[in-house]
This record gives C-alpha cells, sequence and structure tokens, in this order.
C-alpha cells in the first residue's frame, strides 16, 4: 500500500511538469508577443494593389496608422480559420488597418471567396508578386508594419491567439 502511493505521488509530480511545460509551450508559440525589435525594423515595400472594387491600393498611404496584412489563399485551409479572428480584431480595432490579401487568384474567386467568409477591405494581388515584395513561404502570414511604414514582425501559419498577438502589437506599435 505505501509503494502504489508512493508510485501515486511520483505520476502527479510528472503529470504537473507535462502540464506545466505544456503550458509554457503553448504560451510561447500562441500567446507571446512576436513583434521585431525596433532595431530590426525594415522599410516596407512600396507595393501598389487593387482592392476587390477595383480602387487602387497603395501601401505608403497607409503611413500614420499600424498596418496588418494578412496574406491568404481561398485553397488555404488554416486561412479558413485564421481570417474570421483577423476580421473579429479589425471590427473592434478601428484605429488599425487590417487588410486581407488575396494572392494569386483571379478577382472572380478572390471576390466570392471574400463574399463567402465576409471579408472587408480586401485587396488582390492575381500574378503573386507579394510572395517576394514580402518573402511569403507560406499561408496564411501576417505582416506587421508600424506608423513609420517598417515591417516590424512577420507571422506564419495558423494561430489561434493571432488576435491577442494583433491587440499586443498595435498597442506597444502605437508608441512609435
Amino acid at each position: 500500500m505505501n509503494l502504489l502511493r508512493r508510485f501515486a505521488n511520483v505520476r502527479l509530480i510528472f503529470d504537473v511538469l507535462a502540464i506545466a511545460l505544456v503550458a509554457f509551450i503553448a504560451y510561447r508559440l500562441l500567446v507571446a508577443p512576436r513583434s521585431l525589435p525596433e532595431s530590426a525594423a525594415y522599410p516596407a515595400p512600396a507595393v501598389h494593389f487593387q482592392t476587390l472594387s477595383g480602387t487602387p491600393f497603395a501601401l505608403e498611404k497607409q503611413r500614420g496608422r499600424v498596418v496588418f496584412l494578412e496574406f491568404y489563399a481561398s485553397w488555404c485551409a488554416p486561412c479558413r480559420v485564421s481570417l474570421p479572428l483577423v476580421e473579429s480584431f479589425a471590427r473592434s480595432h478601428p484605429q488599425v488597418r487590417v487588410i486581407p490579401v488575396d494572392v494569386g487568384e483571379p478577382r472572380e474567386l478572390a471576390a466570392a471567396f471574400a463574399r463567402q467568409n465576409s471579408l472587408s477591405n480586401v485587396v488582390i494581388d492575381p500574378p503573386a508578386l507579394s510572395r517576394g515584395f514580402f518573402q511569403l513561404q507560406g499561408f496564411p502570414t501576417m505582416v506587421v508594419i508600424d506608423a513609420r511604414g517598417r515591417i516590424r514582425a512577420t507571422w506564419e501559419g495558423l494561430n489561434p491567439a493571432i488576435e491577442l498577438n494583433m491587440a499586443h502589437a498595435a498597442k506597444t506599435l502605437a508608441l512609435f
């Protein structure tokens, strides 16, 4: 009986350590801010896209505000999870610009996807030039640009805590 109690205590200790390790990893991957330090910031490219409505979009005209560019494609399953979170953040933080960028798809497909997913402020990049301009490796990819027009962070992949990261970046970068 005494041996069973010791075994149970040792197991409990290992369980607590495992939970702590998982929580730490989840925090580091999902919650911890992923902004670039000021010293690592570099100028955003002077890109020009079109909105779905056909009006021009020039990134340099967004200066003075924090800008989040969310690069995605309609075929990307993780994008379908991420985009509603990004849109939710955009609606609740009108002081920043959140721009979904449909990459490599024709206007008709991009428009249908945007309507189906209630996306606003969508710009399109049918020739996928943004892949080179922003060094995109995959989708979704969020590029965070400070009010001075400098890239401060690039977040690749699905992040269920994207709204927390965006809120932290918006608050931090608003100080610059």
